[in-house]
């Protein structure tokens, strides 16, 4: 009985740690439609599941705290986060297309919450000044040199991340550059991509970290 009782422990627990997909399919009154890890639940500001509590509902965005992180969620755009705030000992990413097909995920950088949009055809992390400065980054201090983007030539500043963290895997010392130029997301590039194996079916990316 011992054992079958901390074997549950142990599911329950790993459970909170895996990293979860959460979708905002819209408001029903002031309640949001969240669909987390598949299963749709209607939600009110204040009320908490599954590691997930609702903060804010308007029209077209849900405001949900996982982990103590504030995450915005867009209507109809999945987004992997991590459940209950658990280590950074994972290895695998997995995260599902939204709108557009495009792979949108809360994370972290240095421990402050952010949005990644992927970006493979990106070197870098890539952010713009504002960004930077709202997760702290002295980007002012790091090496400035011309980098060509869809819209021209732009001022880029080097700098390096201590840390890069989606659900429960955590990736140290990511180059990134921050543009002198206002950007739409904060893009995901192959400074962090390529530490993983990628695998793309259908809708669903798999990210495996290399070892």
């Amino acid at each position: 009985m011992n054992r079958l009782a901390s074997g549950l422990l142990l599911a329950a627990l790993s459970s909170l740690c895996a990293a979860q997909t959460v979708t905002f399919n819209g408001r029903m009154g002031d309640k949001a439609l969240l669909v987390i890890d598949g299963q749709p639940h209607v939600m009110t500001a204040g009320q908490a599941l599954q590691g997930v509590k609702v903060v804010s509902v308007t029209a077209d965005e849900a405001r949900v705290e996982v982990g103590g992180n504030g995450i915005a969620l867009r209507q109809g755009t999945p987004v992997s986060v991590g459940g209950g705030g658990g280590g950074a000992s994972g290895s695998e990413i997995v995260l599902a297309a939204g709108l557009g097909g495009h792979f949108r995920t809360a994370g972290s950088i240095n421990q402050r919450p952010v949005e990644f949009l992927v970006d493979t055809g990106a070197t870098y992390v890539s952010m713009d000044a504002a960004t930077a400065d709202r997760i702290g980054l002295d980007w002012q201090h790091g090496n400035a040199r011309p980098m060509g983007t869809a819209n021209g030539v732009a001022v880029a500043y080097d700098v390096l991340l201590t840390t890069v963290r989606i659900g429960d895997v955590e990736v140290n010392n990511v180059k990134a550059v921050v543009m002198g130029a206002t950007m739409g997301y904060l893009l995901l590039g192959n400074s962090f991509l390529s530490r993983f194996d990628m695998q793309r079916t259908g809708d669903t990316m798999r990210l495996t970290r290399k070892f």
